[in-house]
């Protein structure tokens, strides 16, 4: 019978995804048909009802809206390009010195905005003509911006680690936070380092050397905009707010920021910016609330255990069982966005990670790393798209030029996987872990 429920479950959501139907739907719906298969109809609506609704009753869930509207606060307030002046100062003196500026910047952005798509439009739609002019192949520079964009999905603040710390039962935001920066730092290096050694064959030119009073100066200037960052980990780790608390003290450094320091956001703007920011929280929550229900049901058909005896019996070695679980996610992750994708399957394979005696904060940077080689894949990664429509370059001209970008995110990924003290090492110095 478990099978029997599992073939739906999965059957019915993945046919409904090949017809076009939205995700939340898809999840919501393939839910309601596996609930169908133990109970009756009324019963089965309202469990499914029911299950929404209260997983979405949490006050963890508060700092998505604070963060995505701080978010698109700093994507109009100025921020990216200041951040690109610094980033030209801290990177330019390196082989291929446009491609680090726009590493460095996606780094430092991706952490502010918390979005790899509003990264990779705002850094790429500034990087790209710069980089024609010097003569930098498109398709490299698409490459680069594509990769380099879901670093700040690591560094936080993070709403994907908010969302994995509600699926997991709770696990330290804090933690997370902080986990979240050597995997985050180690992404941007190794993709800097294959850049550097692409520019180098191909001899692209190095940048100006700027004076002392230049690099104080952008330092100066994009210091304010870094000060965020400073803020919410600084409260988180000394105790003084929440990770809550934090979003909603992130919204009011924005709008200090963007409207009142940089002028870049007038008053007029703030209705739009707000409005923006409901109609994402409106689709995450409903994402979220449709995958608790999803998580329910399987739960209650035991399916994570069944999936669980499936892999210990193709292997007990916990390398082998990681490494499935490392290729099923990058199988999930070039057809499923990030945070579906986080929502379904942290509820099945982070028992199995924990039967193998593997930290939940250690899974989820894991997990989170893995996920974030996915949204730069064809056929549905969003970063890809973006990517390659501020770059105005073909997705097949892209593909090749991302492949030895892949094979060290993949490589990568596999160190996070098995040196857990990369993950560790900051909550357990800083929050005793």
């Amino acid at each position: 019978m478990e099978w029997q429920i599992l073939i739906v479950l999965f059957g019915s959501f993945f046919f409904l995804l090949a017809l076009g139907v939205p995700i939340s739907f898809a999840i919501g719906l393939s839910s309601l048909l596996s609930v169908l298969m133990s109970l009756p109809f009324d019963a089965a609506i309202a469990v499914i009802s029911q299950k929404m609704a209260s997983g979405l009753d949490s006050f963890t869930l508060l700092a998505i809206p604070f963060f995505i509207l701080a978010g698109n606060i700093m994507n109009q307030g100025g921020i990216a390009i200041r951040l690109i002046e610094l980033a030209k100062v801290l990177g330019g003196r390196l082989p291929g010195s446009l491609a680090h500026v726009n590493i460095i910047a996606n780094m430092m952005f991706g952490a502010i905005s918390g979005s790899a798509v509003a990264s990779a439009a705002a850094v790429g739609g500034t990087m790209s003509p710069l980089q024609k002019k010097e003569g930098y192949d498109p398709a490299y520079s698409a490459a680069v911006n594509i990769t380099s964009c879901p670093t700040g999905l690591l560094i936080p603040p993070s709403n994907t680690f908010i969302v994995y710390s509600l699926i997991s039962g709770g696990t330290s935001i804090g933690a997370l936070f902080l986990a979240g920066y050597l995997p985050g730092i180690i992404m941007g290096l190794s993709l800097m380092l294959v850049a550097g050694v692409i520019a180098k064959k191909r001899g692209y030119p190095l940048a100006p050397k700027p004076s002392r009073a230049e690099v104080l100066k952008k330092l100066f200037d994009a210091l304010p905009s870094l000060g965020l960052i400073i803020i919410i980990m600084g409260g988180i780790i000394g105790g003084i707010f929440t990770a809550t608390e934090a979003s909603a003290i992130a919204v009011i450094y924005t709008l200090i920021l963007a409207v009142l320091i940089y002028r870049e956001v007038s008053l007029k703007q703030l209705p739009a910016i707000i409005l923006e920011s409901v109609v994402t929280t409106s689709i995450v929550l409903l994402l979220i609330g449709a995958s608790m229900s999803m998580s329910w049901a399987m739960a209650n058909a035991d399916i994570p255990y069944l999936i669980s005896d499936a892999l210990l019996a193709i292997s007990e070695n916990p390398i082998i069982v990681l490494l499935i679980i490392n290729l099923t996610l990058l199988i999930v992750g070039i057809f499923m966005d990030m945070t579906p994708a986080l929502l379904i399957f942290t509820p099945i394979f982070l028992p199995i990670a924990q039967d193998l005696g593997m930290d939940p904060v250690h899974f989820g940077v894991m997990m989170t790393f893995n996920l974030c080689i996915g949204i730069c894949t064809p056929p549905v990664g969003s970063a890809l798209f973006i990517g390659c429509s501020v770059g105005k370059v073909k997705i097949d001209k892209v593909i090749k030029p991302l492949l030895p970008f892949y094979a060290v995110l993949v490589s990568a990924l596999m160190l996070i996987t098995f040196v857990p003290q990369i993950s560790l090492a900051l909550p357990r110095l800083f929050l005793g872990y």
